[in-house]
């Protein structure tokens, strides 16, 4: 089942430039998906369209099989299916306190205290900031604020998490935490789009890859199907994951060839070498 689909979707800002040109994309439930692109591809722009911030100038979005509508029922109901959090977090993060600020998505669902409470320290939890309710969003760690900006969303109980950029900003070690974080939200069952152009850390959650250049969709398909493309990665702007790069240099400049698709993390590097030395 689709999650989220869009069909021709095309995008022009006021000024009359198109952001996005024919887009169609489909997110499976269960998925965590990656939309490959550099600044200015349209990530963000797309990502926009999920839950009804911007409108599609033609095509449209599909959520759950429905066609996605702009009246005030509509919109709300797709943004309790499909949380987005922002590239900055404090574009999210606005309250006095942590628990204030998570609190508030579940009180505008109409919940009571009592369940927003509950939720709030569920979400918390999930996120590791338990202990950092009494806490100003604006005292915490860039990536403190991203966890709480993520257990604003969690509070809601979406189906789907769409994230822009969730490791911009963030040293390698924080870039790390909260890609684990995601994927062991998606192991739980929840669907995961992130946009990024962190090429190393793609292959190792993803199940599936997208390019986007100049607002089209140039390339989709698994991990290895996609850096396999290495002439697309480059024509996006791109560079493969370091471990790819190593065995391309080492194919082309020392002749020695040692799998057909390039390994994309560590491990798969590691098994392939030590294929190649021990045959």
């Amino acid at each position: 089942m689709n999650i989220i689909e869009t069909k021709n979707l095309t995008y022009l800002y006021p000024d009359g430039t198109k952001a996005l040109n024919n887009i169609d994309f489909e997110v499976k439930k269960g998925d965590m998906v990656s939309l490959l692109g550099n600044n200015g591809a349209g990530k963000s722009t797309l990502f926009l369209h999920f839950n009804g911030i911007f409108e599609p100038s033609s095509g449209k979005i599909l959520v759950e099989g429905k066609t996605l509508k702009y009246d005030k029922k509509s919109l709300l109901e797709a943004r309790q299916k499909i949380g987005t959090v922002f590239q900055n977090p404090d574009d999210q993060l606005f309250a006095p306190t942590v628990e204030e600020d998570v609190a508030f998505g579940p009180l505008n669902l109409g919940l009571n205290q009592e369940e927003t409470k509950i939720r709030v320290t569920t979400a918390l939890k999930k996120v590791g900031m338990e202990g950092y309710e009494k806490k100003p969003p604006h005292h915490l760690s860039g990536g403190q604020k991203k966890r709480v900006a993520i257990a604003g969303i969690l509070a809601m109980n979406p189906k789907t998490m769409v994230l822009d950029e969730p490791t911009s900003g963030l040293d390698p070690k924080g870039a790390s935490n909260i890609l684990k974080l995601l994927y062991e939200l998606n192991n739980q069952g929840m669907t995961i789009i992130i946009s990024t152009h962190d090429v190393d850390l793609v292959p190792l959650y993803s199940h599936k890859v997208h390019i986007i250049k100049d607002g089209e969709i140039i390339k989709e398909g698994t991990p290895h199907e996609v850096f396999d493309d290495v002439k697309t990665v480059r024509k996006a702007d791109l560079r493969l994951p370091r471990i790819a790069h190593l065995i391309e240099i080492l194919e082309k400049e020392d002749k020695i060839k040692i799998a057909n698709s390039f390994p994309l993390t560590i491990g798969q590097a590691r098994r392939k070498l030590k294929d190649y030395i021990d045959r």
